[in-house]
């Protein structure tokens, strides 16, 4: 048995630790530094279980960790900078330049002067172009054109820029019926004849008023009317003035002179007054065309 250990039954030696060497040799040689021959170590101690070191840690994944979170820093902060210079510039979203500006007021900033506008003038719209009459009205047929003979012009005719190419519409009116215009039909082969679906392109009203106390001798026409039934018609003569007018606006455009409108014979048929027993001749056609044809040339 090793003297390290004491004999079964006996108590250990209190100067013996399990991890330490044997106890010194009583009466041997002193320990290193304790009294005894100078200068002669004692024998060294022997260690046994003495711990071990821990493995040195790898710093890799901490220098890639550092390098990941610079980089991150790094474009947060390039963002933040263009962020900052957007807001700071106003962006490219801003409301555009205004086409009109307010005239500048004295003191103000800018080179325009006090009291002027140097935006562009806005293009007339076609409400510019309507006359300033409470009266006029926008055609559906053709027949609505004549009340430009009442001085109602048409918000939607044509355009009057002179005789040549234009387009017209002629009415008359009858001494029993001074207010009541009707359509007086002129040749298909005339270049200013426009057809009744074609009201729009008409720019040239051409009126025929009966002149007042014109009238003549009555001439007796004898006619069957619709019960089979004779009757006697009083044919009447008459004449007409004749003006021009611009359908859009109203305005008298030019004077046609006077049209007669002869009775020298009955007409195949006719239309009369029931209680008058009346009819008044109509204006000569012949006669209304050449006017037409002098002033739209």
């Amino acid at each position: 048995m090793s003297d390290n250990y004491p004999p079964y039954g006996g108590q250990p030696d209190p100067n013996v630790t399990p991890w330490s060497g044997p106890p010194a040799q009583q009466g041997g040689y002193p320990a290193y530094g304790q009294p005894g021959h100078p200068g002669q170590p004692g024998p060294p101690m022997q260690q046994f279980g003495a711990p071990v070191p821990p493995p040195r840690k790898s710093n890799k994944g901490l220098v890639i960790g550092l390098g990941v979170g610079a980089a991150v820093v790094l474009i947060l902060a390039v963002c933040g900078a263009g962020i900052g210079l957007f807001l700071a510039s106003g962006g490219d979203d801003d409301d555009p330049t205004p086409i009109a500006s307010a005239p500048a007021t004295p003191g103000g900033d800018g080179d325009s002067q006090p009291g002027t506008d140097n935006s562009p003038e806005p293009a007339p719209s076609e409400s510019q172009d309507q006359p300033n009459n409470n009266n006029a009205i926008t055609a559906r047929f053709s027949s609505d054109f004549s009340s430009v003979c009442e001085g109602s012009p048409i918000m939607n005719a044509a355009a009057y820029s002179g005789g040549s190419g234009a387009k017209a519409y002629t009415f008359s009116n009858a001494p029993d019926r001074p207010n009541n215009w009707s359509t007086r039909s002129i040749s298909s082969n005339k270049k200013y004849y426009a057809r009744s679906t074609e009201f729009e392109t008409v720019s040239v009203v051409a009126c025929l008023k009966f002149a007042e106390g014109s009238q003549g001798e009555p001439r007796e026409c004898q006619y069957k009317d619709s019960s089979d039934k004779q009757v006697t018609v009083k044919y009447i003569s008459g004449r007409y003035t004749l003006t021009f007018h611009a359908a859009k606006t109203g305005e008298e455009i030019g004077d046609g002179g006077t049209v007669n409108a002869p009775a020298n014979r009955c007409p195949s048929f006719i239309s009369y007054n029931r209680s008058t027993m009346e009819s008044y001749a109509a204006p000569d056609t012949g006669t209304v065309e050449a006017a037409l044809d002098k002033f739209l040339s």
